[in-house]
């Protein structure tokens, strides 16, 4: 009889802080559920952005029309859930507010930082350089490991306890994968897309190749 010790648990989905110049962690966020479906959309970056885009003419540069300029622009859309009723063993005080402050806050300034602002600015400092953020990790398993930037989070609340504190909600996030076109040479976050980017190699090379015949082409080309 298989017992329950012996089922493997699944590995969970979920974001890292880090701190950019030691490397450090500062939070790991766990995802609760992973979610049942992951929308991706890779985009090339061709070299001349103004060719041909298929209705013929001579647009663009024809000898760019194989070039790439920099690495794909990659995003990712997904629905986290987080439900206090299915960890009725954990006190809940607050309902699920800590879950989605955590992640609110990763696209917000501190107010410390924002004070920080203000006093410069009442200094007189003509130019206040953007707050900046920790480095972002989101992990799906061992083979994608890679630096983001949250672009899009909405939260759909959807229970409530006595004390009107959400117990259930739906999150849509939105990211965008940080390249070596996004990040300074040397930063700790290129060198993790570099990472992300030879694990994409390495898994390429595993594929299994095709042959002409398959494509009808006994002859070849």
């Amino acid at each position: 009889m298989t017992r329950y010790a012996d089922i493997p648990q699944p590995i969970r989905s979920g974001i890292v802080i880090v701190d950019p110049e030691r490397g450090t962690p500062q939070r790991i966020i766990v995802l609760q559920f992973n979610p049942d479906t992951l929308e991706r959309s890779v985009a090339p970056q061709a070299a001349g952005g103004g060719g041909d885009s298929g209705g013929g003419g001579s647009g663009g540069d024809r000898n760019e029309a194989l070039r790439l300029k920099g690495p794909a622009q990659e995003t990712w859309k997904f629905t986290a859930e987080i439900d206090a009723t299915d960890q009725l063993d954990v006190a809940a005080p607050n309902g699920i507010h800590p879950q989605l402050a955590v992640l609110e806050m990763l696209v917000q300034p501190t107010t410390a930082q924002l004070r920080a602002a203000s006093r410069l600015s009442k200094k007189g400092t003509i130019e206040i350089s953007p707050i900046e953020t920790p480095l972002t990790l989101f992990t799906w398993g061992s083979k994608r490991v890679m630096p983001v930037r949250l672009t899009e989070l909405s939260v759909t609340e959807s229970a409530f306890d006595v004390n009107l504190n959400p117990i259930r909600a739906a999150l849509g996030i939105g990211m965008k994968v940080l390249t070596v076109s996004d990040l300074p040479a040397g930063h700790r976050g290129a060198e993790l897309y570099l990472a992300h980017l030879a694990q994409k190699e390495q898994l390429a090379r595993a594929a299994q190749g095709g042959s002409f015949a398959v494509l009808g082409l006994g002859r070849g080309i």
